[in-house]
């Protein structure tokens, strides 16, 4: 008696290879959001900083600092490091402070510079919403 081998047939191995495809497709759009999501994730930690840092000095002094932040008196007055702002999407000159609510409150604009930073502006702003 002969022994029969079990084996995929051409016709399955195509299937499974046509629906790895089909998943494969779905998924990288979604995953180019999550990395942009991630990379603006920097951004938005920093500017939380820039956020206390300029309310700290709105306490002391009853000042505020405005402009873009690749001034390094600016940051010397906010109480930032030349390099605390420099990560790897974003540099000190992407953050811009445009204005400063009655209660010290900034709202911070970012654009990235970088060759690898995400495309676009985000503002955090007075309320903390981050668009």
């Amino acid at each position: 008696m002969k022994a029969h081998q079990k084996a995929f047939t051409l016709i399955e191995l195509m299937v499974v290879i046509l629906i790895v495809g089909v998943l494969a497709a779905a998924m990288i759009p979604l995953m180019k959001g999550k990395i942009d999501s991630s990379k603006w994730a920097e951004a938005n930690a920093a500017a939380g900083m820039i956020r206390q840092a300029e309310r700290t000095y709105y306490m002391e002094t009853g000042s505020t600092v405005t402009g873009v932040l690749s001034d390094t008196a600016k940051l010397t007055l906010l109480g930032i490091g030349s390099g605390d702002l420099n990560g790897t999407y974003f540099v000190a000159g992407d953050y811009n402070i445009t204005a400063v609510s009655s209660a010290g409150m900034p709202t911070v604009q970012v654009t990235g510079s970088q060759t690898n930073a995400p495309s676009g502006t985000k503002t955090l702003t007075v309320d903390g919403d981050w668009q």
